[in-house]
């Protein structure tokens, strides 16, 4: 195109600034001192974006202790491009303490600089603090980048792009009456909002006719509250992250406050009553750090396994791939029994793991093999006993469950603070290892990444104190698993149940649905992504954005990848474990970064011609 060479990055965002950061690595190697103007758009602040951005509760936490978080790159990153190492979170808080490094002007905020002096590496900072350091991130991406780069960061939304192929792109923001032209685009636009699907506009249609009050799914820190009214019943189904959120905000957000292990109300918060399809919490964040032997990861789904099932047609995940997961957990659960803690094993380990090595996933064998090795049923993994601990569960009373979920919350909270069980570590490394061969999958379906939030990606452990002396308090009741809801236009109350208490039943006037919308293309709120759908960009299963898994190029529907458009970030097929990396874990989002930028920088050196 004619001018200065231009690409277009729609999501300023911890991964559209992660994407700056690897064209920065990589120009000098690929790019050169070529001129480019690099346009950034996105509604909110560059580096900490809507999730993480100033202008939100300080009671919000990370769902990460800060020696866990880093937006820089280590050797054990797979990447093309150069490492580029940087301070994890936790130790750029200890330079601006030390004053080695200048943040940004949020940081000066008097509450956000009093958190900065009181963080050490295992806290669990605020969402509020982590934008502050990706704002950091973010400036000295910017300032790494070539001379010859010019950066615009236009504040507001992305209505669509247009163009040809093989031709310039134009991207049409909200407010602006020129659209952007753009050699390249690439989306980095994160998690979107949705319109309620039918069901769920059925209910806020009742909702409507009797006065009530349903908030469907959303981003719980951005829904308006103030209609869930004191002392009032509100059933609230999902028992996730965004639980947590609402548990907090209706909470300590309403002026409670907790001291000496109780919660002592302020008189202005609901009665949550909550449930789900699993009944309990997830699992608690693991509250120690690694000590000793690692287990040789990956070993069951490597890059050859990976491969070669891709080579199969259409390999299903549950047949096909969740085997070789299920025997990847096995092994770095038994590698960390038999070399940290051997007296629960009772046979020799190199001969256990050579047999393991052979023997069929979900075998007669295997299971033989680990009963004779692992005498004390307690000590071998049982993952559906993991992921759904109330099945067969009752209850003849909502009472009685009360104090069994709270004996479960206790239970785990205990075991994932003992070192002594630190296989539940092991595990957690192997569900990383497995995610960053899954990657190349593109959709494999909701499970899995259900099952890793749950398991992997749970609250922080203070959070779930705190779960349990809201419920010790009344504010919060557990209504179990496998949970129903029902409509009652007679009485016009919301009505839920659940398989854990057969036959009992709870009304309220309020609903709340407390999980992320779902992303399916046909109700996105994204004009963005709508268009490009329409255009001819192609959807998964479960409404994923297709892309290429080794450059995110968007893919369209013969599976053909647009030489012009990058997409990275939840919105794909190739979404990765979490928001954030934590060092020396090999990083696939680090990964997929690195390869987005360069190949964009190679097709933009291509595109000008010349010599840099």
């Amino acid at each position: 195109m004619n001018g200065r060479p231009s690409l277009v990055v729609i999501g300023a965002g911890p991964r559209g600034t992660g994407l700056i950061e690897r064209l920065a690595a990589n120009a000098p190697e690929l790019y050169g001192h070529r001129p480019l103007d690099l346009h950034l758009v996105d509604p909110y602040p560059p580096g900490a974006g809507r999730i993480w951005r100033h202008d939100q509760s300080p009671l919000l936490w990370m769902n990460s202790m800060a020696e866990d978080v880093t937006m820089f790159t280590d050797d054990t990153v797979r990447q093309d491009g150069p490492i580029r190492p940087g301070p994890a979170l936790d130790a750029w808080a200890a330079d601006v303490r030390e004053g080695r490094i200048q943040p940004s002007d949020d940081a000066a905020e008097p509450g956000l600089r009093a958190e900065i002096e009181a963080l050490r590496g295992q806290d669990f900072p605020s969402r509020r603090l982590q934008g502050a350091y990706l704002r950091w991130v973010y400036e000295q991406s910017v300032a790494a980048l070539p001379p010859s780069v010019t950066v615009h960061e236009h504040r507001g939304r992305a209505l669509d792009v247009t163009g040809p192929p093989d031709g310039p792109q134009r991207v049409r923001l909200e407010g602006r009456a020129e659209p952007l032209l753009a050699d390249l685009v690439v989306l980095t636009i994160g998690h979107l909002d949705a319109e309620p699907d039918a069901g769920q506009q059925a209910l806020s249609a009742f909702a409507g006719r009797h006065g009530l009050v349903h908030l469907p799914p959303d981003f719980t820190a951005d829904s308006d509250l103030t209609a869930l009214r004191a002392g009032e019943p509100v059933i609230v189904r999902g028992f996730g992250l965004a639980f947590i959120d609402l548990m907090v905000l209706l909470t300590e957000g309403r002026g409670g406050r907790y001291e000496n292990g109780a919660y002592l109300p302020s008189g202005r918060e609901p009665v949550l009553y909550v449930g789900s399809r699993r009944g309990v919490p997830y699992r608690s964040k693991i509250g120690y750090g690694w000590q000793g032997e690692r287990p040789a990861l990956p070993r069951f789904l490597g890059p050859e396994r990976t491969e070669e099932l891709l080579g199969r047609a259409a390999p299903d995940f549950h047949r096909d791939i969740w085997p070789h997961i299920d025997k990847e957990l096995g092994y770095a659960h038994y590698h960390r029994l038999f070399t940290a803690h051997p007296e629960r094993t009772t046979s020799d380990r190199t001969a256990f793991e050579e047999k393991y090595a052979i023997a069929e996933p979900g075998s007669d064998d295997l299971r033989a093999l680990i009963a004779a090795a692992v005498p004390d049923p307690a000590d071998r993994l049982d993952i559906q006993a993991l992921d759904r601990p109330l099945d067969g569960v009752r209850h003849s009373s909502y009472d009685g469950l009360q104090e069994a979920t709270r004996d479960h919350i206790a239970a785990d909270l205990d075991r994932r603070h003992d070192p002594g069980h630190s296989e539940d570590l092991a595990v957690f490394l192997g569900l990383l290892s497995a995610y960053g061969q899954l990657i190349r999958f593109g959709d494999i379906g909701d499970w899995w990444h259900g099952f890793f939030s749950y398991l992997a990606s749970g609250p922080p452990g203070p959070r779930l104190r705190q779960l349990l002396a809201l419920s010790r308090a009344g504010v919060v009741r557990f209504l179990g698993a496998g949970i129903t809801v029902e409509t009652d236009e007679r009485h016009g109350v919301f009505r839920a149940g659940s398989a854990t208490v057969p036959g009992e039943r709870i009304e309220a006037r309020a609903l709340v649905e407390a999980r992320l919308p779902d992303p399916a293309p046909e109700r996105t709120r994204s004009t963005l992504l709508r268009t490009l759908h329409r255009d001819g960009a192609a959807a998964t299963a479960t409404g994923l954005l297709a892309v290429d898994p080794d450059d995110g190029r968007i893919l369209d529907r013969e599976g053909l990848p647009h030489p012009r458009r990058f997409a990275l970030g939840p919105h794909t097929a190739a979404r990765t474990s979490g928001a954030f990396t934590r060092p020396r874990t090999g990083g696939p989002a680090f990964r997929q970064n690195d390869a987005t930028a360069r190949a964009a920088l190679t097709l933009l050196r291509e595109l000008t011609g010349s010599d840099g």
